[in-house]
């Protein structure tokens, strides 16, 4: 079990600035007594004041026995109320950073039960919201009473409304990068001459007593009503473990469904396959129209892929799934071999998200690596560096294990 950081108080500060011996050691017995928790932890140290308020909120979740319908001092727990979860919600958000606090309130959600408060308004106005608090309110779904729904829309709002100020520039200028470069002609009219690269590319024909750069190799783009566009399909797999991949990649899919030159294809699956490109301009419906849980079935979800690919070499296939199949294995991975002989850029991610990679089929993931398709977790800050090397039939920029 792992417990949030504690950090000093300034309550613990302020007789901490004499360096010595006693001092050190009193601040380690308080650190190891917020950590170990309970009377009889061993360290002899007791807690007061803010301190021990700071006690009391991690023992509500982490503390031995701590249940939604505990009560009692060390026992912990949350009593299953939500006046009481909302208290400590407030309480949280006073002792510890916002990092720590989205920690707390998913260990809260996972171990306490408290689903089910969620789908009271005040509760969600009460919660801070992150990616996995908006993988929560995706997979109750339907359960969601009427009286929450717009409530729980507008958390999830806000949680795409930061990824996509954290993601979209960078994505627009990696991505966009990669599309001008594979649209760049060396044989451009005089209007789509590209001066500066035509300069750079032309330098070592420098004539100094002419003062002119003799441009042997014109550098250009070709004119937009010719250049044909790239296609991306991005395959989710829908399954409850993967719920924060569905919201980075929900987001993903409709930055890269603003930029022109890019035809962008959303598809989700379990073990049916859902196609929400028409709802891509909305990244909230997007993820309202999925259903977390469920099996997997890789192999439908890629067949479907594979019927909507029309230019093999101009499209990349993202599949972002942990390689579970629970459909026909031999029939998948012939997919994926088919769709690379027809020149298809084939990526498969095991995640998209912060959290590293989840537990994976490994077998499926050196069958793919066989078939030249290695599958690795990517975090949202490399995921346009991905897409940018898929786009260019660049190797792929893989993060070392």
């Amino acid at each position: 079990m792992t417990l949030p950081t504690v950090s000093p108080t300034s309550e613990q500060t302020s007789h901490q600035t004499a360096d010595t011996p006693g001092a050190a050691r009193e601040e380690r017995l308080r650190r190891w007594r917020l950590v170990l928790g309970g009377e009889s932890d061993g360290t002899g140290c007791a807690l007061s004041g803010r301190d021990a308020a700071m006690d009391r909120t991690l023992a509500a979740v982490y503390a031995p026995g701590a249940a939604a319908t505990g009560g009692g001092s060390r026992s912990g727990g949350l009593g299953g109320s939500a006046p009481q979860v909302a208290r400590w919600l407030g309480d949280i958000r006073s002792y510890f950073p916002t990092s720590v606090v989205q920690v707390m309130q998913q260990d809260a959600i996972e171990r306490l039960g408290l689903t089910r408060l969620l789908m009271e308004p005040e509760m969600l106005e009460a919660v801070e919201p992150d990616v996995h608090l908006v993988g929560t309110l995706i997979s109750l779904g339907k359960a969601l009473p009427e009286t929450t729904r717009e409530t729980a829309r507008a958390v999830v709002r806000k949680v795409v409304a930061d990824l996509e100020r954290r993601i979209a520039t960078k994505t627009r200028s990696v991505v966009g990068g990669a599309l001008d470069r594979s649209a760049r002609t060396s044989r451009p009219r005089h209007r789509d001459i590209d001066w500066d690269r035509t300069i750079r590319a032309n330098l070592r024909n420098y004539l100094p007593e002419q003062r002119t750069v003799v441009p042997e190799r014109l550098v250009g783009f070709a004119r937009a009503h010719q250049a044909l566009k790239k296609e991306v399909i991005l395959c989710i797999d829908q399954s409850g473990s993967m719920a924060a991949s569905v919201v980075h990649s929900s987001v993903f899919g409709a930055v890269l469904a603003s930029m022109p030159s890019l035809r962008t294809r959303l598809v989700v699956f379990d073990t049916a396959v859902v196609d929400l490109t028409e709802e891509l301009s909305d990244p909230v419906d997007v993820l309202f129209g999925v259903q977390l849980g469920g099996g997997t079935d890789i192999n439908r979800a890629l067949a479907y892929c594979q019927s909507k690919i029309s230019r093999p070499a101009d499209t990349v296939v993202v599949l972002i799934s942990d390689l579970y199949e629970g459909g026909i294995r031999d029939e998948m991975l012939k997919r994926v071999a088919a769709m690379k002989a027809a020149g298809v850029e084939f990526v498969a991610l095991l995640a998209l998200s912060d959290e590293g990679a989840p537990a994976y089929d490994r077998e499926h993931a050196a069958a793919l690596a066989a078939l030249g398709a290695p599958a690795f977790a990517c975090t949202p800050d490399l995921f346009p560096e991905v897409m940018a090397a898929a786009l260019q039939r660049r190797p792929l920029p893989i993060p070392e294990p």
